[in-house]
């Protein structure tokens, strides 16, 4: 093999003749693919394991090699030694402090198979890191340092690996150089891990003496550890059974990532086959609406299959015309599946800013995108110790169990049985940001249990009956910004001109549905959820609903305005300068918040996210309240009413 490649045919041996090239880079094409990890403590040599591998595979450059000799001198390494750490850690902060920060990637392979490998950081507060690299891993290389033995962090990463999913654990004692590549120690190491790895579900791991630095056991083996009689790293990677036949050998799961319509005369679903096998002929389900048809054609770019397994991307037409849209799951029609929309789930925080339990935010699952709600966590669960600790939210790297509800029913598995149908994440929904990865356990009994009824009175009928469009006002504003003062006159106005209305009030609720709520921001969040729930109700019977709340955040704003249909929510935001608030501070309630008595008070110890983009915007130092009442009724039915 060329030792240093310069394109995908340097990789042919050299005895190969002219006619067998495309043949070998064809059977290369066809090589399995391993994806790992490395993880383990700060130092124990992970980007200098990857960097050996990389080297003693023949996967470096020409010119990579040059600059790694000449990077190796710079940074201090002398003599033959290559720094092989500086492959892979890419960024100058990584350089210049001898750690690894980010997740770097690197691919690479030997005749036997092809690799991805995932070099991941060691520091407790790039856990989101490790966890990232880690989700889509078929084994993890956990590295110990033979003069340290198993640490915290090496006990953290066993943990996160076992929690995501890694079935193969290789736990790597590296630095044997270092000790004298003594038997003994090598030993005690192995089980003091095996105790550990017993205690959180691993079952059984690989483990091998190495020397990232000097190769040993690494690709060859170690003449300098001739007690040692298990197979090199590189011979593990090699031969390791990985989960691509556990996957086909599973029931037909198939996530519809596009529906494929180029005419009306083809209708067809794109995916990749997640697990399983389908053929033309055989029965489908589609979820979570659970209806039923049959293959009838498996299309590719290179033309019709007649069958096709787990990792194929297909287009797959059915022999019905049935509803079925990108989010849904086709499966096996007599194996299934379970829908369910609240679950029981583990979740890894990958946020600075903590969970806010009763937040809504986007959870995608597969190709499925759908609004959820966490409660706030039964627990933690310390990785050192494995101890449940009580919590009341999430920060930065916890792990916590909790429970998830989401808008809509959703097709899963357990994440122990399917990582692409149990496996999700968490995107916060104002900000796009990633903020939680998660695994879902199990449906919770009583999402099985309850069913939407169906009503003969539709929303449309009571409308018409009313003879109105409903619509939900929704007022927000400071703590004495005049809302509930605008919204009793614009309820007034409605009234005389005879619409139906119903005014809901921040404080009158507060003494009824919502008296158990305290002020907190969990607290506030329940209670727009809650009065959102009511007010969607109260459309639904074709009133017009009043709100005047405070409702600080945008995200549950947003919230609300996605439950009910476009057109028919309204944000109105009562615009009050701070200051000109206080001034109006009747009850003394900015007083007393000054002064500490009220924690939690929006505009001082608590923030108000202001609307962006409000449907109706009311500056009340330019409009008396009677002026801004009138301004929205005539936006909101098109009348003008004279002052009453």
């Amino acid at each position: 093999m060329a030792t240093n490649p310069a394109s995908p045919r340097d990789y042919v041996p050299d005895t190969l003749i002219a006619d067998d090239i495309d043949a070998y880079l064809a059977a290369h094409q066809r090589k399995s693919m391993l994806r790992f990890i490395t993880c383990g403590s700060v130092d124990d040599g992970k980007s200098t394991l990857i960097g050996r591998l990389l080297y003693d595979s023949k996967q470096i450059f020409e010119d990579q090699l040059s600059a790694l000799e000449s990077d190796s001198k710079r940074v201090g390494t002398q003599g033959q030694n290559i720094d092989f750490a500086l492959l892979v850690d890419g960024l100058a902060a990584e350089r210049e402090q001898g750690i690894t920060i980010d997740v770097a990637y690197r691919f690479f392979a030997t005749p036997a198979r092809k690799f991805i490998v995932a070099d991941t950081p060691g520091h407790e507060q790039y856990t989101r890191n490790m966890v990232t690299g880690a989700s889509t891993a078929d084994l993890a290389v956990i590295l110990t340092d033979a003069r340290k033995g198993v640490l915290t962090q090496t006990r953290r990463h066993s943990y996160l690996a076992q929690l995501v999913g890694i079935r193969h654990i290789v736990l790597a004692v590296n630095k044997m150089d270092l000790v004298g590549y003594d038997q003994s120690r090598f030993d005690a190491i192995v089980e003091d891990y095996r105790a550990f790895a017993n205690e959180i579900g691993i079952d059984a791991f690989t483990a091998i003496p190495i020397s990232g630095l000097g190769g040993d056991n690494i690709v060859d083996r170690s003449t300098a550890m001739d007690w040692y009689a298990g197979p090199t790293l590189m011979h593990h990677l090699d031969t390791v059974e990985i989960d691509a036949d556990r996957e086909a050998a599973r029931p037909f799961r198939m996530g519809v990532q596009w529906v494929n319509r180029p005419n009306l005369d083809f209708r067809g679903f794109a995916g990749m086959i997640a697990s399983g096998s389908i053929s033309v002929g055989d029965p489908i389900r589609v979820l979570p609406s659970g209806r039923s048809s049959t293959v009838a054609r498996i299309v590719t770019f290179g033309g019709d299959l007649r069958s096709a397994r787990a990792g194929q991307s297909v287009t797959l037409t059915l022999a019905d015309e049935i509803d079925c849209s990108r989010g849904d799951i086709i499966a096996a029609a007599d194996d299934a599946p379970q829908v369910a929309d609240q679950f029981e789930a583990k979740l890894v925080w990958l946020d600075a800013e903590p969970l806010l339990p009763g937040r809504a935010y986007w959870l995608k699952i597969g190709t499925q995108t759908v609004s959820a709600t966490v409660q706030a966590p039964k627990c933690t669960i310390d990785v050192n110790t494995l101890q449940s600790l009580a919590a009341t939210t999430l920060h930065l790297n916890d792990i916590g169990e909790t429970e998830i509800i989401t808008d809509r029913p959703i097709a899963f598995e357990a994440y122990a049985d399917s990582r692409e149908l149990g496996g999700f994440i968490l995107i916060d929904r104002m900000t796009n940001r990633t903020v939680a990865a998660g695994m879902l356990s199990y449906a919770l009994r009583r999402a099985q249990n309850v069913h939407w009824q169906a009503v003969e009175v539709t929303r449309e009928a009571h409308a018409r009956q009313k003879g109105q469009t409903p619509k939900l006002l929704w007022f927000t504003g400071l703590s004495g910004s005049g809302k509930s003062t605008i919204a009793n006159l614009v309820e007034k106005r409605l009234h005389a001109l005879g619409k139906h209305s119903f005014l809901l009030d921040g404080d009158n609720v507060r003494h009824g549905l919502n008296r158990d709520l305290g002020f907190g921001d969990a607290d506030r969040i329940e209670n727009i959820r809650r009065v959102g729930e009511v007010a969607k109700l109260m459309t639904d019977a074709g009133l017009i609903v009043l709100t005047a709340f405070i409702s600080p955040f945008r995200a549950e704003r947003e919230l609300v305005r996605s439950l009910l249909p476009d057109g028919e929510f309204v944000e109105i935001f009562i615009d009050t300068p701070l200051d000109v608030a206080e001034q109006r501070d009747v009850k003394g309630l900015y007083k007393k918040a000054r002064s500490g008595e009220i924690p939690h008070f929006t505009g001082i110890s608590s923030p108000y996210e202001a609307p962006e983009t409000p449907d109706i915007h009311i500056d009340t130092r330019r409009l008396t309240p009677e002026e801004a009442a009138e301004a929205i009724v005539e936006r909101v039915v098109g009348v003008w009413s004279p002052m009453l």
